[in-house]
């Protein structure tokens, strides 16, 4: 097996090599490297998520570039803001030794002038998102007449975001003779049809079956009703003590609404998406990357560029309709080796999607129940045992207080001070799980039983704040969980409308909101609150079914 210090890379990058302990190449990189280094044509690389393919292409071209050159000698071109910087962070470490080459990224959504402010104090390598790349050839900040390397990470993403315009305005900007590289995970129509728009008889490299999906990965599905998937997430977060994850859902107000019912609900959750300004994301991902956040619930786009390397579970929250980007996600988890489960919970309705998403993946995608609550109970509490019975006692910081903790738990025998011990802890569980419903399609025609005693019943409460007071669904929520009649208390649907909103909560504590909210400002702002009768509430959707959301509404 080669070496990374076999390759024939100049002493400095093989040093910083050393320093981040690339020990042996990746396959990508095994073949990329020496090729890149030997040879001037185009050259197209198709390998997996996540098998190296930055230090593939980042090594050579640091090699390449000539320091005394004070011009732009490679551009490299990504879909997202977060690959930009990571490719960026990336080129920086492994040019540790090389401090006179100057690396430049640009992208949006950030502050242009401290960017054009760089362009113009030089540099050799430029990283960038094609639209802020454009807006500086534009303003004639960046020139691309001295480039010799071209370089398109992740191509088959930035077609699927709509840059194909920006990519072909970008080229005409650089020398006919220049080496193109096309890197990419898959390689569909839309990516074959750029390459032959602007590539010369490229040279091919492809590793891993062009992102079929890594045989260390374990895929599941969960059948549930469309209503339950939310309750079937929580089981599985549940069933799952050490999960440190993605949820990847469609839309941004899903994604928020997911991450906010989880934050509610006392996960360790937290939202990534393309409303969040550029100083949040990143604190959003510092937060992710250092696992204080265990589950990130994401869009696909706001979560390219986002490379973590020991993720535990991929949970799409929907099947996804194209099954490459079901690929794209799977391959996040069971990286270097290590094992990663990827899991879809469908309802009927996504099956033909699933179908799709097996044939492209190759192979079958296994049924799961979703777990029972004396199953989940189980689980947390052996994960809890084993934890009491790792951790390490300081015995000098605790021995003071001892003897008056022996002295006060002195009258319990030994098993009745581990079934309080372990109630401390599990109560929650236990009281919450207890006899909970089972919401397993088991055929296409099934319902879930709920016979139970946590079959939640809703009231809809009516609060005088709606988008003329700048409330939405998140706000009302964060309301609603700072009023803390409950630990936990079961959201149903919520509606904005102009003058007020309507919230379905767990009737339960009907008594105790009716008491809490009128005592509560929003923003400085009195709240008042009434329930609405479910005959009314009935009208009234149907009213506003048919007229559309009103600016408006009657006074509460």
């Amino acid at each position: 097996m080669t070496k990374f210090n076999e390759l024939s890379l100049p002493e400095p990058l093989l040093r910083a090599a050393k320093d981040l302990a690339f020990e042996s190449p990746t396959p990508i990189q095994e073949q990329v490297i020496p090729w890149m280094i030997d040879n001037e044509e185009d050259l197209i690389a198709l390998a997996q998520t996540g098998t190296g393919k930055t230090a593939a292409f980042g090594f050579p071209a640091l090699s390449l570039t000539d320091i005394e050159r004070h011009a732009v000698q490679t551009i490299i071109l990504c879909p997202t803001r977060e690959l930009c910087l990571q490719i960026s962070k990336d080129l920086e470490s492994y040019a540790k030794y090389m401090p006179r080459i100057r690396i430049t990224a640009v992208y949006g959504g950030a502050p242009i002038y401290t960017q054009k402010a760089a362009l113009k104090a030089g540099a050799h390598i430029v990283v960038g998102t094609p639209g802020r790349v454009n807006d500086m050839i534009r303003q004639g900040v960046l020139k691309l007449e001295t480039v010799k390397l071209l370089i398109l990470d992740e191509a088959d993403e930035m077609l699927n975001m709509g840059f194909k315009e920006e990519l072909f305005e970008i080229m005409k900007h650089t020398p006919a003779e220049k080496q193109t590289l096309l890197f990419s995970a898959t390689m569909p129509k839309e990516v074959a049809s750029l390459a032959n728009g602007f590539m010369k008889n490229p040279h091919r490299i492809s590793v891993g079956g062009e992102n079929k999906g890594a045989e260390n990965i374990k895929h599941y599905y969960y059948k549930v009703h469309a209503k339950d998937k939310y309750h079937a997430l929580k089981r599985i977060a549940d069933m799952s003590p050490k999960i440190y994850g993605i949820i990847f859902c469609r839309t941004r107000t899903e994604t928020q609404e997911i991450a906010d019912k989880l934050q509610h609900d006392g996960y360790n959750a937290d939202a990534l998406h393309g409303d969040l300004s550029q100083g949040q994301r990143e604190l959003v991902m510092s937060r992710f990357r250092s696992k204080y956040v265990k589950l990130l619930v994401a869009t696909d786009v706001a979560a390219r560029g986002l490379d973590v390397d020991d993720l535990t579970h991929i949970i799409n929250y929907n099947a996804p309709t194209d099954p490459d980007v079901y690929i794209h996600r799977s391959g996040r988890t069971g990286r270097a080796g290590k094992s990663g489960i990827s899991l879809t919970i469908v309802h009927s309705k996504e099956f033909a999607a699933l179908k799709a998403i097996e044939k492209r993946l190759g192979r079958e995608i296994e049924h799961s129940k979703v777990p029972g609550g004396r199953e989940i109970c189980e689980k947390q509490l052996y994960h809890f045992v084993d934890n009491v019975e790792r951790i390490e006692v300081d015995t000098e910081q605790i021995e003071s207080f001892l003897p008056n903790v022996y002295k006060k738990l002195s009258w319990l025998s030994r098993e009745e001070l581990i079934q309080r011990f372990v109630s401390v802890e599990f109560n929650r569980f236990l009281n919450y799980y207890k006899d909970i419903a089972d919401l397993d399609i088991v055929g296409e025609s099934s319902a879930p039983k709920f016979n139970d005693k946590r079959s939640f019943s809703f009231s809809s409460f009516k609060i005088n704040l709606g988008y003329v007071h700048s409330m939405n669904k998140r706000e009302l929520m964060r309301y609603i969980n700072r009023l803390k009649v409950a630990r936990s208390i079961e959201i149903g649907q919520i509606d904005i409308f102009g003058e007020y909103s309507v919230i379905q909560i767990d009737s339960e504590y009907e008594k105790q909101l009716l008491k809490a909210i009128p005592k509560n400002k929003w923003n400085g702002l009195p709240v008042t609150v009434s329930v609405v009768a479910p005959q009314r509430e009935r009208k009234r959707r149907e009213n506003e079914t048919s007229r559309g959301p009103r600016k408006k509404g009657p006074k509460a």
